[in-house]
């Protein structure tokens, strides 16, 4: 198995060996945050414990690639308008995090619940601006899904390419505009032309951290 080059079934034996491994956490997340640039610094004090949340990281081999769908939010009045994120949301009543992960992904692109084998979770993450407490799973498709997007909470569906994560220069930095008054300099994965930053490629470089850590990068 080289580097860049590795079956499906590897990639899994692959993760097994990642997620049995001391997670990184902090020493992966802290890297891919973005910082506020300017006078004008967003601010967020909340007033109650956060509410739990997954979302969904789900491998799927396709003609020797092994991509991973991410969604793009419509633009709305929210914290989170118009970005880029992995399949999840809030969890329900008595849901465990697996559970909420797959729920959420069968609602928003239509992921068969039963066509995915767990193999495991990433560290828990606090998403600021939104005061959540989320948990990553890592999950494995049998065959590449047929996406059925819900019209509601997604514009679009993106697909990573492992591979193309685990590069040495996938991590970028540029500065940008969120909510039309911050300014942040933003690490990010570019994916499909959209950029990918804040909590959603910090839990990504946390992935990418582990196996290019299994794999021998220095």
């Amino acid at each position: 198995m080289s580097k860049l080059n590795f079956s499906i079934d590897e990639l899994q034996d692959l993760v097994h060996q990642a997620l049995r491994a001391p997670l990184p956490g902090p020493r992966a997340h802290e890297p891919l945050r973005a910082k506020p640039l300017g006078p004008v610094v967003p601010k967020f004090n909340h007033a109650v414990p956060p509410r739990a949340g997954s979302v969904l990281l789900l491998l799927c081999p396709d003609s020797g690639i092994i991509r991973f769908p991410l969604i793009k939010r419509p633009e709305y009045q929210g914290l989170h308008s118009g970005q880029v994120s992995l399949p999840g949301g809030k969890a329900e009543p008595g849901e465990s995090t697996i559970e909420t992960a797959l729920r959420e992904a069968r609602e928003e692109i239509g992921v068969d619940p039963v066509k995915v084998k767990v193999l495991g979770t990433l560290s828990q993450f606090y998403v600021i601006p939104s005061n959540f407490m989320v948990t990553p799973v890592v999950a494995l498709a049998e065959a590449q899904p047929d996406y059925q997007p819900d019209a509601q909470e997604v514009v679009r569906i993106l697909q990573g390419n492992v591979q193309e994560l685990l590069a040495d220069d996938a991590v970028r930095i540029k500065e940008i505009e969120v909510s039309g008054r911050y300014r942040m300099l933003a690490p990010h994965f570019e994916i499909e032309g959209e950029i990918v930053w804040g909590a959603t490629a910090m839990m990504l470089n946390e992935f990418r951290m582990l196996l290019r850590e299994c794999l021998g990068y220095e």
